[in-house]
């Protein structure tokens, strides 16, 4: 049996076992945010000691069980939509766009002395007045067009969207049955994840949903501040404190401040050379166990699977993905710490469950985790990174930044960047899922648009080694220190960043093929050498038949030698950014 693949049998009993799967979810009535604690327990920084809670939250019923290791064994493989897209626009977009001051916008406008901070007093006012809640309640973005928009992105090369659903503001961007502060119901009045899915089908396009929203109730705690001593208000307590009653004849009245900004967390958090540290930095190396908000942790862990299992139900999406920097939602360490759970493993289960319930449709959906230990069942990403060589072993993206993750000005725009990044993420087996960010408005900006265009026209001539590829015996070549191109979000040093004609990446296409691109456009007439496919280096199983150049109809001078494939570059060759040679044998 071929690798990631089912035999029918298999597949048939596999759906047959999800036949008395639940197709709704979502009359489960949430119970309301706990009040008081049962336990206090402390700050719990052995982890390990804390056993993982089994939750109990609806689950569609079928093969797949709650756990990472019944995921791994019953995924019928990865499907030949995320293998052929390749390429992905991430979405990511909402309200802290509002902000132009780029990521973690809703945190940092309470942290004096970030930029976020200066231009939220400037743009909106002070804190204490106006907070987050009231940047949702007054966004307006008055040029979203997403019919534009979308086929902006597929005529850039995009074969499919990441959108989010949530970011860490805790604000949930569709018609949302368990977050009253949503899109629908706060601000514009839009569901925009419907808008998106429609205009994506449109063009065939994959739909994914991204949810950022499970660390949400230490990221915030910034709201439950005020300004220290040289600030403009010293001491007078930030917007997160206030209370439902405090909304009476208010535009908020009937809204809980706490279901948006979570609640308090007081601990004394130490680390191992005994310093302190603030809970709201616990991602960053640390963890531990949130004992003293023990009912609070189990109701949001619930809250936050509920809100994707909303989703998954009422949306369909192809593909979900889960933010964080530990090894899973809920683990108790990094980003997962405060709780530890099954809830992220439960959520991808009935997430597939439901999937095997179409029997007018074959499985077809893709989880990724980020980080993820290899699983087959679930993908995991590389933000911003490349793994060192090929990587097979496991469903894979890439997720980068143009600029940031939200909009802000003077961002450096490049399509040579983003081909260059792409090209290192195919070679190793793994799609790309960019970001290039929208105003607060919703619209691209004219850098935006005039870099995906530059991308459009690349992709339409050497789309062919991308699409549907899969890594090659090795991904590349160059001198004996090969150049990488860097990682983190795209900028000018990636502009900036040069390679020679001896740089190579690789890739097999669908037809067999192999694509050798050469990460920079060679001189007319320049002789190139690409060692890996010379006779010596007994990569191919027969010699090379023909060479040709995506992009050029003239007739290649070429050799296949037993030091390396030798070609010429002709005067008709494509002059952007890299070239590519189709290999045939």
């Amino acid at each position: 049996m071929k690798k990631g693949l089912l035999l029918p049998s298999l597949l048939a009993l596999l759906i047959s076992n999800a036949s008395t799967a639940q197709k709704k979810t979502t009359g489960y009535q949430l119970p309301p945010m706990p009040v008081k604690e049962t336990k206090h327990l402390g700050f719990i920084t052995n982890i390990d000691s804390f056993p993982e809670v089994k939750m109990d939250f609806p689950m569609a019923k079928g093969p797949f069980e709650p756990t990472w290791q019944s995921i791994d064994k019953n995924y019928p493989g990865e499907p030949a939509w995320w293998r052929d897209a390749k390429f992905g626009i991430f979405i990511h977009w909402g309200p802290q766009a509002a902000g132009k001051s780029g990521d973690w916008y809703a945190r940092r406008l309470y942290e004096p002395g970030q930029e976020a901070y200066k231009n939220h007093l400037a743009a909106f006012g002070h804190p204490s007045e106006v907070g987050y809640k009231d940047v949702l309640h007054q966004w307006n973005p008055s040029q979203w067009d997403p019919a534009k928009l979308v086929q902006a992105y597929y005529d850039a090369g995009f074969r499919y969207a990441l959108v989010v659903g949530v970011h860490h503001d805790n604000y949930d961007l569709w018609n949302s049955k368990y977050q009253p502060w949503n899109s629908v119901n706060v601000g514009p009045k839009i569901d925009f994840l419907a808008r998106w899915k429609t205009e994506l089908k449109k063009h065939n396009m994959g739909f994914g949903v991204a949810f950022h929203h499970e660390y949400t109730w230490w990221w915030y705690q910034t709201a439950f501040g005020s300004d220290s001593a040289g600030g403009p208000k010293p001491g007078v307590p930030y917007d997160g404190n206030l209370t439902l009653a405090d909304g009476k004849g208010k535009w908020w009245q009937g809204l809980d401040p706490k279901r948006l900004y979570t609640t308090p967390l007081h601990y004394n958090t130490i680390d191992s050379n005994g310093k302190p540290f603030k809970i709201y930095h616990i991602a960053h190396g640390y963890k531990g166990i949130f004992g003293n908000n023990l009912n609070y942790a189990k109701w949001y862990a619930t809250q936050w699977a509920m809100r994707m299992e909303d989703v998954i139900d009422n949306y369909d999406p192809d593909f979900i993905y889960t933010d964080g920097n530990s090894t899973q939602p809920f683990s108790g360490a990094k980003s997962g710490s405060g709780f530890k759970c099954d809830a992220g493993a439960r959520v991808v289960a009935h997430f597939y469950n439901q999937a095997l319930t179409r029997k007018n449709k074959p499985f077809d959906k893709v989880s990724i985790i980020k980080f993820l230990p290899t699983n087959r069942g679930a993908g995991r990403t590389f933000e911003g990174s490349y793994p060192k060589d090929i990587k097979t072993d496991q469903l894979w993206m890439a997720d980068m930044a143009v600029g940031d993750w939200f909009y802000e000005p003077g961002f450096y725009y490049d399509a040579g960047a983003i081909i260059h990044a792409l090209l290192e993420h195919v070679s190793r087996d793994g799609n790309l899922t960019l970001c290039v960010s929208l105003t607060p408005e919703g619209a691209m900006d004219s850098g935006s648009a005039a870099m995906l265009k530059d991308l459009g026209a690349w992709m339409k001539i050497n789309g062919e080694g991308i699409y549907g590829s899969h890594a090659w015996k090795k991904f590349g070549e160059g001198d004996e220190k090969m150049k990488i191109f860097p990682g983190g979000k795209l900028g000018k040093r990636h502009a900036d960043f040069t390679f020679s004609t001896k740089d190579f990446r690789f890739t097999r296409g669908k037809n067999g093929e192999v694509y050798a691109f050469c990460l920079t456009v060679p001189k007319p007439g320049e002789v190139l050498n690409i060692s890996s496919l010379g006779l010596n280096a007994k990569s191919l199983e027969n010699k090379i038949s023909a060479v040709t150049l995506l992009g050029s109809e003239k007739k290649l001078e070429w050799e296949q030698l037993p030091e390396g494939l030798r070609v010429v570059y002709p005067n008709d060759g494509q002059k952007m950014i890299a070239v590519c040679f189709k290999i045939s044998s």
